[in-house]
């Protein structure tokens, strides 16, 4: 039989299991602070390297900018959107380029916030210009149709565009209608190929990075997606834990497509849930050697 002294030194089982419960919920709970206020801010810029020798001398040190999946409303704001501009002439680019979902669904806009998310975007300042298609949460209202009419900005909808770097040289971009709400026509955003006796660079700009397979038939060299945000949520050595229809098969940073390179932007807001865990709001640059 147990001793007084022997009972009073065991431990208390109770008292431990509440301490255990008690630290797991201040882990899950910092983890959601983290995720909700912390990882969502702090917009960071990544480079990337663009070697080639398709292209000649004229287009080395050529930049183009990135930004995709801003979902105006979520954890973007004003102050957000503000440091996003900012942040992007700060590159100076040749180009720019947005990969679509503007605004995040649900979201009740005033004139005053319209008029201040155009003022904004008017400021992005490329040598040349800003090319855009549009996103699956673009479909989800009318805002998209009230915003980028008012901006400086070339929408490539099933078409393309050439662009010349200050020599006769051009580079073609293409764009398509978002996969899952519009209509794609592969057709006639390579309709440039039915006019064309040389081969030009071929940079195709397309909202989800799955629709990459859908133009296996045509020849490109870099496609910049958005859509998959990278995963949003992403842990160690195991990387995202979920990614929408449309980038179920391509949704990380980097994927060799045949001779092509295709990239995809980790956005800058959030969609479904606002948090963001090891996967902070960026932009991409990507810099252009030709030599």
């Amino acid at each position: 039989m147990k001793n007084k002294k022997n009972i009073k030194n065991e431990p208390d089982k109770t008292k431990i299991i509440l301490i255990i419960i008690m630290i797991g919920l201040f882990i899950c709970v910092s983890g959601l602070f983290w995720g909700r206020y912390i990882s969502t801010k702090g917009l960071v810029v990544k480079e990337y390297p663009i070697k080639t020798k398709e292209l000649s001398n004229n287009y080395d040190g050529f930049k183009i900018v990135h930004f995709s999946d801003l979902h105006y409303g979520s954890t973007v704001g004003l102050k957000e959107l503000k440091d996003t501009v900012k942040k992007i002439n700060k590159l100076n680019p040749d180009i720019i380029v947005f990969t679509g979902d503007l605004i995040e669904n649900n979201v009740k806009l005033s004139k005053k916030e319209l008029n201040n998310i155009i003022k904004e975007l008017n400021k992005l300042k490329p040598k040349i210009e800003t090319l855009a298609v549009i996103g699956n949460h673009d479909y989800d209202h009318d805002y998209w149709n009230k915003i980028v009419p008012n901006l400086d900005w070339t929408v490539l909808d099933n078409t393309y565009k050439y662009v010349y770097n200050g020599s006769n040289e051009k580079i073609v971009f293409v764009g398509f209608d978002d996969l899952t709400e519009g209509k794609p026509d592969y057709d006639n955003a390579f309709s440039f190929l039915n006019e064309q006796t040389e081969k030009l660079y071929t940079i195709v700009l397309a909202h989800e990075s799955d629709q990459v397979d859908e133009i296996s038939d045509y020849e490109f060299n870099l496609v910049l997606s958005g859509h998959s945000h990278l995963g949003q949520v992403r842990l160690p050595l195991i990387g995202a834990l979920y990614t929408p229809i449309g980038s179920k098969k391509y949704f990380d940073e980097h994927y060799k497509i045949g001779n092509a390179d295709l990239y995809i932007n980790g956005g800058i807001g959030t969609s479904f849930v606002k948090l963001r865990f090891f996967n902070k709001p960026s932009i991409n640059l990507y810099r252009f050697y030709t030599q």
